[in-house]
């Protein structure tokens, strides 16, 4: 059972806006002082890492998403949100949120699907 929902998903134009959430259960996973992270997964490739957050708020970038996305988070709310801005093709791929360091994970989520095309 996936302990994280992600959500906000969906298809748009390059240049276009989406904000994804990823919900985890309160029951399950706490994200407070915990590093959390988005990653993504294009067809045919491995999951990559896309940004991250520490509990302190500083974040962290793949170079490609560099300027257009924003990763924040809420810990009363035990979300974690990427906001996309300018969105490229390249950007498509299923997104999935968990914890940076591999011991502190929980199970993977569905996902939620980014499809960038005109």
């Amino acid at each position: 059972q996936g302990q994280f929902v992600e959500s906000g998903g969906g298809s748009v134009q390059p240049g276009g806006s989406l904000r994804l959430s990823c919900a985890a259960s309160k029951r399950l996973f706490s994200i407070d002082a915990t590093t959390m992270g988005w990653y993504r997964q294009a067809p045919g490739k491995q999951r990559e890492w896309v940004a991250s957050i520490r509990s302190d708020d500083s974040t962290n970038y793949v170079d490609s998403v560099k300027g257009r996305f924003t990763i924040s988070r809420d810990d009363a709310e035990n979300t974690v949100y990427l906001q996309m801005n300018n969105l490229k093709p390249e950007d498509t791929a299923v997104y999935y949120c968990n914890a940076v360091v591999v011991l502190q994970r929980g199970a993977w989520g569905q996902g939620t699907q980014v499809t960038v095309s005109s």
